[in-house]
């Protein structure tokens, strides 16, 4: 089950949730076809409860939102990518562990 935490991202929401937020947001680009993808997922989640209040957790389906895959040069998924203030601090590509996106968000609080 995903956490209410997570935020769903889309072209419409993308500017007011992750490039004018005052927090880091981590985003996710990922895809339902994609297998790493659904393993990383679940990290998504426990991510975002346990960052809730100091950092955002977003996911964009790269399927539905091509454009912003696009703006992001997204090749590869999952890609995450960690925002803050507005602009791409940190990205990995592939599944990775959850200390590992921990790290990502603990280093730009």
């Amino acid at each position: 089950m995903a956490s209410e935490k997570i935020i769903t991202l889309t072209k419409d929401n993308f500017e007011q949730e992750v490039i004018k937020s005052d927090k880091p947001v981590l985003v996710d680009f990922w895809a339902p076809w994609c297998g790493p993808c659904r393993a990383v997922g679940p990290l998504m989640d426990e991510l975002a409860e346990e960052f809730d209040g100091s950092a955002k957790v977003g996911k964009i389906n790269v399927d539905e939102q091509g454009e912003l895959a696009s703006a992001y040069r997204v090749m590869s998924i999952p890609t995450v990518m960690l925002f803050k203030d507005g602009n791409m601090a940190d990205k990995v590509i592939g599944s990775r562990t959850k200390n590992e996106f921990a790290d990502m968000i603990k280093k730009s609080i």
